[in-house]
């Protein structure tokens, strides 16, 4: 007697991987670009500061290099010369990537390398024509005033640029909050405006901390990475959040003419990220209190500081703006901005000088206009030492009458 086979019991399904939520942006400064350092028996990333990697191969170095040239793709395994790529810069450029949430990102030597860069890989593809939306950053305006080659640009106010877009438009260029005014934009209404164009955000004020241009319909983010991503006034360098296709293009461009970011700098911005969201938020409160006790000072016309928080102060005083500048002593007169120490200047005479009268009140960039970059200082002292130079500036007012 033959006995059938048993039936087969279906086996049960392997359990469903954990759904892991997205990591909080604190974590991931903290971690992101460091991930396979424990498997390397390491805690801190390490500092390649090779210029040049050997290889014994030389067809195979041709073909990488023959790759590149074609792609811009990271070349696999080391890189041919350290104007190509670095390891340590790398790590770097993965994180603000995913702090910003891009497919890539690329750095430079300074954000004005950075913005050169970009305006280059587009004029190289035809589309040189660029939309500007002031306020700027001074030396980013000079740059579009016809400096670079096959570029050339239209100013308009936000609401004139779908009006202002051309054939050969590469991208729309906004700053928001706009340096020093700190004018607001609304991103997402923008990128609309642009249609097909690419929206590039100079987002250095900001920071992804604040805002994350990527995530509201901007193609492209700008930072003068010397800033707040740095954080303590020691470090230059500028970066570009983008998608690979243009993370490729603005890689040919670098290697092309040089503008790469120094090892050490990246290893410093790279470390600068980790802080980056306790500096920002702790530096926007007392940024907060500062504004609230200049908004019922005497010597003040008008403070404003953005909607969508942050630790830069524009400040309009009543008297002599320079004897601000020149009564502050806690408070450190220069430009720049975003690092550990409050900063003060005059962007008439100094960050903006450049763009001359005409465009500083295109920008709505008047004389007695102040910019403040808070810093980590206890807000009682900075409060002193403010609260005394404005005193001197509005007694200067009454001397005179």
């Amino acid at each position: 007697m033959t006995t059938a086979p048993a039936a087969r019991v279906p086996a049960d399904p392997p359990p469903a991987a954990p759904v892991r939520r997205p990591r909080a942006l604190d974590t991931e400064a903290v971690h992101a670009g460091r991930e396979d350092l424990a498997a390397m028996g390491l805690h801190a990333p390490p500092i390649d500061l090779s210029t040049t990697h050997p290889s014994a191969d030389s067809r195979a170095e041709a073909a990488r290099i023959d790759a590149f040239a074609a792609t811009g793709s990271r070349p696999e395994g080391p890189p041919v010369y350290g104007r190509v790529d670095n390891a340590t810069t790398a790590r770097f450029e993965d994180a603000l990537a995913r702090l910003e949430g891009t497919a890539g990102a690329v750095a430079f030597a300074s954000g004005m390398a950075a913005l050169t860069a970009l305006l280059l890989a587009r004029a190289a593809g035809g589309a040189g024509h660029v939309v500007a939306v002031r306020p700027l950053y001074g030396c980013s305006d000079h740059l579009l005033d016809g400096v670079l080659p096959g570029t050339s640009v239209t100013r308009v106010t936000s609401d004139g640029i779908a009006a202002a877009i051309r054939p050969d438009t590469g991208l729309v260029l906004v700053e928001t909050p706009a340096n020093p005014t700190l004018v607001e934009l609304d991103i997402e209404t923008v990128a609309r405006a642009c249609g097909s164009v690419p929206l590039v955000v100079d987002n250095t004020f900001a920071t992804p901390v604040l805002q994350r241009p990527a995530t509201l319909g901007a193609r492209t983010v700008l930072h003068s990475a010397t800033k707040y991503l740095g954080g303590h006034g020691d470090v230059m360098g500028g970066i570009v959040a983008c998608d690979e296709e243009l993370a490729c293009d603005l890689r040919r461009v670098r290697f092309a003419t040089g503008a790469v970011l120094h090892p050490l700098a990246g290893y410093l911005l790279l470390r600068g990220l980790a802080t980056l969201p306790v500096r920002v938020r702790a530096q926007s409160a007392t940024a907060a209190e500062l504004a609230r006790r200049l908004a019922d000072h005497p010597a003040v016309g008008r403070v404003r500081r953005p909607a969508v928080g942050g630790a830069m102060l524009a400040v309009e005083v009543v008297g002599d703006p320079h004897r601000v500048i020149a009564g502050v002593e806690l408070i450190t007169p220069a430009v720049s901005l975003g690092g550990v120490d409050t900063l003060i200047q005059h962007p008439a005479s100094i960050s903006h000088r450049v763009i001359g009268e005409e465009g500083r009140r295109d920008g709505g960039i008047g004389d007695r206009l102040l910019r403040i970059s808070v810093g980590l200082e206890d807000v009682e002292d900075l409060w002193e030492d403010l609260d005394r130079a404005l005193n001197a500036c509005r007694e200067s007012v009454t001397d005179s009458r």
